[in-house]
């Protein structure tokens, strides 16, 4: 029994995940694919070693990996983007993970193309109410030097040696298999795409465990690849739903209410500006929906389901 398994969701994967799976051999390696319209599920036959688990409709990023994990046994599991591809075997973190068992999760730096590091994107700070407020006001854009904003994307930080981080991306993740557990898994809840990660290494924190990013370790990340084949108007009410369970989950409930605020406020900015730029109206029915959804959030004190 393979000691590490990786663990790949795909979703219309088809362009990249042919490179993501070459670079992956020889490890035993699962593929949870997300009822894709294209040809990942052939592409992903095609390779004989790899395990297929095939949904028949979308179950969303945080079901996929759980139910990865299930299909798996090693004691470690290494989560991997379809649109990432690794320059190396992961064994400086598998050895992270064996040298100290209070370490729930370890991950590699993740790179462009050309080697250079995705520094605001390998790594981030947990969010607090200041943070997720700046990001649905648009103010990380506007602002992007900020001290807010420097910090959360942790942008001086220096990737040298390996150190303790609070959220690396998801892209990349080696997790502890008995710290999954521990934690009951990635939450559904969050669906079908964004902040399932951030909130599984808030758990790990607050449950005592250590998560480490060790630079030695490096990736190639194309990044964006499935969301982006989501309609804008489902991109928008998908990321800031999920931004509000997260805070709703996390934060005090006067904290959340003010993030809410946020995003309804946010959201009128965007329309404006964007309705502005595009020379369009259609902005203003995209973020009017995302407005609402915060005033619902803010008046409500909660997250209420929703559709796209």
């Amino acid at each position: 029994m393979s000691r590490v398994t990786v663990v790949v969701v795909t979703y219309n994967s088809s362009e990249v995940i042919d490179a993501c799976l070459d670079s992956c051999r020889p490890l035993d390696v699962v593929v949870v694919d997300n009822a894709s319209s294209d040809e990942t599920v052939q592409k992903v036959n095609a390779h004989s070693s790899v395990r297929l688990l095939a949904n028949s409709q979308n179950r969303g990023f945080a079901a996929a990996v759980n139910q990865g994990f299930l299909a798996s046994q090693g004691a470690y599991v290494l989560l991997l983007n379809p649109d990432v591809r690794l320059d190396a075997p992961p064994d400086p973190l598998i050895a992270a993970l064996d040298n100290d068992p209070r370490c729930a999760i370890a991950a590699g730096v993740l790179t462009n193309e050309n080697g250079a590091i995705q520094y605001g994107f390998t790594a981030r700070k947990f969010p607090g109410a200041k943070t997720l407020a700046f990001e649905a006001l648009g103010l990380n854009r506007v602002f992007p030097r900020s001290s807010v904003n420097r910090k959360y994307r942790c942008l001086d930080r220096n990737f040298t040696a390996l150190s303790e981080v609070d959220q690396p991306a998801g892209a990349f993740l080696l997790i502890r298999r008995q710290a999954w557990e521990t934690l009951g898994g990635f939450d559904e809840r969050f669906f079908p795409v964004w902040f399932e990660d951030v909130d599984f290494c808030k758990r790990a924190r607050e449950a005592g465990y250590r998560i480490v990013l060790d630079p030695s370790v490096r990736a190639r990340h194309e990044g964006g690849h499935s969301v982006n084949r989501l309609s804008r108007e489902c991109r928008e009410q998908y990321w800031y739903g999920s931004l509000l369970k997260y805070a709703a989950k996390h934060l005090p409930a006067h904290q959340f209410r003010a993030v809410a605020a946020a995003v309804a406020l946010g959201a009128v900015f965007r329309a404006v500006l964007l309705a502005a730029a595009t020379r369009s109206f259609d902005p203003f029915r995209i973020y009017a929906r995302v407005a609402r959804f915060g005033l619902v959030c803010l008046f409500a004190g909660d997250v209420p389901e929703f559709a796209c």
